[in-house]
């Protein structure tokens, strides 16, 4: 199979390449070229089955996005997508600076947004696929100090609904996931316990299982949170 993954260098990205990289062909980017090439060359190591290739892209940037996505179509149709890239600014929508939004929904929503455009095509010949959106807690409700974050994580669960309306008819997947806190590095240094929050193979071990169910079988939305609720 052929799995794109934005995002993939660290973090949750990187649990995700981890868990489908056995006998798979993984095509992964990211922002840093040189942590991207590590997580390459350690999960080449780790899984000598797989077939790893990387691309730096900015997925912010909408040519460097549209480059990927040539890029990816040219190894073939695309199995498995895990719009995976985004970031998290907090602040509040009167007082954060006014490019926050812009920034927000750059990154977290016009690159799933413009990827999948790019790479639907080829699956909707191939009548299959599953695609997976990387959504959050924060697309389901509002929390203090979660400003444009939030807003774009909302429309990142809307795009995910309506994506999954429209590739019915193809047999295509869409399952928007939506995990609480989860232990990557933008928690180190906040004073939570590492154990009071979920790991990152939590998340990719339920996007694993919702990719393996039968043809006739979708799991639309993922919601996991810690045991003890959100922080």
């Amino acid at each position: 199979m052929i799995i794109v993954i934005t995002g993939a260098s660290k973090g949750l990205g990187k649990s995700f390449a981890e868990i489908f990289a056995e006998q798979n062909t993984l095509l992964l980017c990211a922002r840093n070229e040189d942590v991207l090439r590590q997580t390459a060359m350690q999960l080449q190591q780790q899984y000598p089955s797989a077939n790893i290739h990387y691309k730096k892209t900015d997925m912010r940037n909408k040519q460097e996005v549209i480059a990927f996505a040539n890029w990816c179509n040219s190894f073939g149709t695309t199995d498995i997508l895990i719009n995976n890239a985004g970031k998290f600014v907090a602040g509040s929508i009167c007082t954060e600076d006014d490019t926050t939004l812009e920034m927000m929904m750059e990154t977290n929503v016009y690159s799933a947004y413009y990827l999948t455009k790019l790479l639907v095509a080829k699956m909707k010949e191939n009548k299959q696929g599953h695609i997976f959106n990387i959504c959050s807690i924060a697309s389901l409700q509002a929390y203090s100090n979660g400003g444009s974050y939030s807003i774009s994580k909302f429309a990142l669960l809307g795009f995910s609904k309506n994506l999954r309306e429209e590739l019915k008819p193809y047999g295509i997947k869409v399952t928007a996931v939506m995990p609480g806190a989860v232990y990557t590095d933008s928690w180190s240094g906040t004073g939570v316990l590492e154990e009071r929050i979920m790991e990152v193979k939590d998340i990719a071990k339920m996007v694993k299982a919702a990719s393996q169910l039968s043809f006739n079988a979708c799991v639309e939305e993922i919601v996991i949170r810690p045991q003890l609720g959100d922080i």
